[in-house]
């Protein structure tokens, strides 16, 4: 196997499972994959609470994208944005308690697409390929 055939296979993967898991949370619970992880990442955040800065940073949304999520999460009254007391022109986003419901009733149709179309193939190779790109994450961090 040449350098680039893993890359490639990652990119093919992404290209086209993304999508798919995308289309399978709106069919079923109304919900793009973007919202979806924006929400994620603010339930699991301390005191369910990101800046709008830090979520750019974790969520896979590009962050030129975040603040456009969080407006139609807003919107929906999914999240909450809040002025940041220390610095009045940055904003943190919240998710409120419909959110995580939101979040909770989507959560086994994400979880089963990831199943289904993803680690299912991989067998028992899931934490070979998990733990090898969690190396190449961190060496990116440095």
């Amino acid at each position: 196997m040449d350098d680039t055939a893993a890359w490639a296979g990652l990119l093919r993967v992404h290209a086209t499972l993304v999508p798919l898991l995308d289309r399978e949370l709106q069919s079923a619970c109304g919900l793009p994959l973007t919202s979806y992880d924006v929400l994620l990442e603010l339930n699991s955040a301390p005191g369910r609470r990101l800046s709008m800065g830090e979520l750019g940073q974790v969520a896979v949304v590009s962050r030129s994208r975040v603040s456009r999520v969080v407006d139609q999460l807003a919107a929906e009254g999914l999240v909450v944005r809040e002025v940041n007391p220390d610095d009045k022109r940055s904003a943190y986003a919240m998710i409120t308690d419909a959110g995580r419901k939101r979040l909770r009733g989507a959560a086994p149709v994400y979880l089963a697409g990831i199943k289904r179309h993803f680690t299912d193939h991989l067998g028992a190779d899931a934490s070979a390929v998990a733990a090898g790109l969690e190396r190449v994450l961190a060496a990116l961090r440095v």
